[in-house]
């Protein structure tokens, strides 16, 4: 009878266990299909922003697109609001320009320079870019970003010296 006793109570306690892992079972696929719900749930929209609405519709672009918390900023010309270039000739004061501009969609998004992850530079004369280039540690003052600098043979308008596009990745 002591044998059948321990059996029972035996079967008893693996049936028991067999159940509370089925029903953990049960309750992770719940929470694992939660989960995936949540990660389904709709994409971000892009938001788009034109510093110079009739100029970028005239060349087809955006000057910038924010997708989460990650901003695309397409290349800064200096250029004034119909698009003509400007400080001709004067790659110093077209880098200024440049970053005056970025600086205006960057408080667009409420971010600073200190937010910027990627700088790319385009310039038609790299040997008086790196002459100037100081100017760039007054626009990143606690660090600088990840980038390229490249000379390439001409820009959008042959005026144009220097070009600088940014990635920026907002935080929460």
């Amino acid at each position: 009878m002591k044998k059948s006793t321990n059996r029972l109570t035996l079967l008893t306690t693996l049936l028991v266990l067999a159940l509370i892992c089925q029903s953990c079972e049960q309750k992770h696929q719940e929470e694992t299909k939660e989960i995936e719900k949540e990660v389904l749930a709709e994409p971000e929209k892009p938001e788009y922003f034109l510093l110079r609405p009739e100029v970028e519709k005239a060349y087809g672009y955006s000057h910038a697109v924010k997708i989460g918390n990650d901003i695309k900023i397409s290349g800064a010309v200096s250029m004034d609001d119909e698009g003509n270039p400007t400080a001709i000739g004067d790659l110093e004061q077209q880098m200024k320009n440049c970053y005056a501009d970025l600086d205006k969609i960057l408080k667009h998004f409420g971010c600073t320079f200190d937010d910027v992850v990627k700088e790319d530079i385009f310039t038609t004369d790299m040997a008086q870019m790196l002459q100037k280039s100081a100017y760039r540690a007054e626009i990143y003052k606690n660090g600088f970003p990840t980038g390229s600098w490249l000379e390439v043979k001409g820009l959008a308008l042959p005026e144009f010296m220097v070009e600088i596009e940014l990635e920026v990745h907002k935080p929460e």
